[in-house]
């Protein structure tokens, strides 16, 4: 995963990159291999302070899912 994210931002050409575009690049890599990974990284990035942190995303992600499938 790392080498992966390594290379597109290496592809880019920047030769500075925001720290928020490297933790978006995280996250859609995450998302797409490990979805407990993906929440507990997102915990700590979007900075969750509740459980209601929580139910917002997690429900968020049920929503993108049955939009994949249609």
């Amino acid at each position: 995963m790392i080498t992966g994210l390594v290379r597109r931002l290496e592809s880019s050409g920047d030769s500075e990159i925001e720290s928020s575009e490297i933790g978006e690049l995280v996250m859609d890599t995450l998302s797409e291999i490990d979805q407990v990974a993906y929440v507990r990284f997102a915990s700590v990035y979007r900075n969750f302070r509740e459980a209601r942190d929580f139910e917002k995303f997690i429900g968020g992600l049920s929503e993108d899912t049955s939009k994949k499938k249609k």
